[in-house]
């Protein structure tokens, strides 16, 4: 498929406000075929991806692409439950992932469009689909990964995956898991500049040479994850907006050390 006009010249649409996350409404159950086939896929490839996740035969009377197997593909998808909607999109990306060309990518990014554009809180990241909160969270936590693993710090970046991976559980979030993986990316890069291993963040705070008052405010943050989530006091629950901000807080210090440490 050619590029489009609006992807030539930059133009997008704003970013809806998220109201969907456990549901896949009628529009991104039709989407889902749609960008598969502008990427070159064919309504049987895609129909036996289908069948796989859902663990249903084919309809053996349908052996033309279009209008037959198509409409078939339509339709499992109509009328499957909303979680195995995002199921087959992870399974279309495992499957174009195993060529030799960047459909896998193109995949991610048209659904990923579709998702910021009709208030889908849900983001395709390396073939999973994942949280997506506010705006500011989606860039802070994408952000922090792509400077830690550029820069070497691999256990940093992948504590923020386990982040987005416990925040993103359902029916549940683990939102006490995603701020426990978060303040620990932050105390393995701490411990990375430091040259220290052992030592917590809560040490390593004085020792990094934070402005005033941000180091006060990233002790303070260290203080509240132990108290809200690696300790737990009795009766006190955190919301998954709460998490939101502590993961995006702990994130950005992530970012601005690594940051630091390269200039």
């Amino acid at each position: 498929m050619a590029e489009s006009f609006s992807n030539r010249h930059g133009y997008r649409s704003a970013a809806a406000e998220i109201t969907v996350h456990e549901d896949a409404p009628e529009n991104l159950r039709y989407a889902i075929p749609l960008i598969g086939q502008d990427i070159g896929m064919s309504p049987s490839a895609m129909r036996r991806i289908i069948c796989q996740v859902l663990l249903v035969p084919p309809d053996r009377n349908n052996w033309s692409e279009h209008p037959n197997i198509w409409e078939e593909v339509v339709g499992l998808l109509a009328d499957c439950p909303w979680y195995k909607v995002y199921d087959i999109a992870e399974a279309f990306h495992t499957a174009l992932a195993q060529g030799f060309n960047d459909n896998a990518s193109r995949f991610d990014g048209r659904l990923n469009q579709f998702f910021v554009e009709n208030g889908v809180g849900w983001h395709m990241n390396d073939g999973q689909i994942v949280y997506r909160g506010s705006e500011a969270f989606t860039g802070a936590t994408q952000e922090a990964v792509e400077i830690l693993e550029h820069t070497g710090r691999s256990a940093a970046a992948r504590e923020i995956h386990e982040a987005l991976r416990d925040i993103s559980r359902r029916p549940e979030p683990d939102v006490t898991g995603a701020i426990q993986h978060a303040c620990a990316a932050m105390e393995a890069t701490a411990r990375d500049l430091a040259g220290d291993s052992k030592a917590t963040f809560g040490q390593l705070v004085k020792r990094l040479d934070l402005p005033k008052p941000l180091d006060t405010a990233a002790e303070k943050l260290w203080g509240y994850a132990s108290n809200n989530a690696r300790h737990g006091l009795e009766g006190q629950q955190v919301d998954t907006p709460e998490a939101e901000l502590v993961v995006s807080v702990a994130c950005a210090v992530c970012t601005y050390l690594a940051k630091r440490a390269v200039i």
